[in-house]
């Protein structure tokens, strides 16, 4: 991760929930109420950068000033779908940086069923945008809807205009050599 990586700044702005552990005053400016307090309890959408930042006291072995809750993103409703067929939803509307926002939440958060599920959905996606740029007029899978449409999420992503452009160059060097190999013999 770079200090000027757009996608990572991005990222840490993307907000995440937090509960407050402690009560805070003065900065219920945080709730949209200037001069209040915030109550312990309180729970708040904080960008991730802040919010990371205010829990560093669990790790430093003091008290902390709030709890990180996992992001509706990465929730179990999202962990199920992505169990069942990772294909079907729409992870740009559920965060812009879908990725990127799981890698950061893995790095704070020991989920270990998380890891294997979401590893598992960027290669079953990885392989439908391979699929796509070997055959753009529709996948083999049996999807005809076309690759702007069906994997929009993943190629604006940086992560699927990598597989998508590998995989597209290897179909078309694979075209070529096949030709110069049926040209030899």
């Amino acid at each position: 991760m770079s200090y000027y990586d757009i996608d990572s700044i991005l990222t840490d702005a993307q907000k995440l929930p937090c509960t407050f552990e402690l009560e805070v005053p003065g900065l219920g400016i945080l709730e949209g109420n200037a001069g209040e307090d915030i109550k312990a309890g309180t729970r708040i959408d904080l960008p991730l950068w802040l919010g990371e930042m205010l829990s560093i006291g669990a790790r430093l072995g003091t008290s902390r000033l709030v709890t990180l809750d996992m992001p509706e993103a990465l929730s179990e409703r999202v962990m199920n779908a992505l169990k069942a067929d990772p294909r079907t939803l729409d992870l740009r509307a559920l965060a812009p940086h879908f990725y990127n926002l799981s890698e950061r939440i893995l790095e704070l958060f020991e989920e270990e069923e998380m890891v294997d599920v979401l590893g598992d959905a960027f290669k079953k996606r990885a392989a439908e945008i391979a699929d796509h740029a070997h055959n753009s007029r529709g996948a083999v899978g049996g999807y005809d809807c076309p690759l702007d449409v069906w994997v929009e999420d993943e190629v604006t992503n940086i992560y699927g205009s990598i597989v998508f452009r590998a995989a597209h160059d290897r179909a078309k060097d694979m075209r070529i050599w096949s030709g110069e190999a049926k040209r030899k013999q």
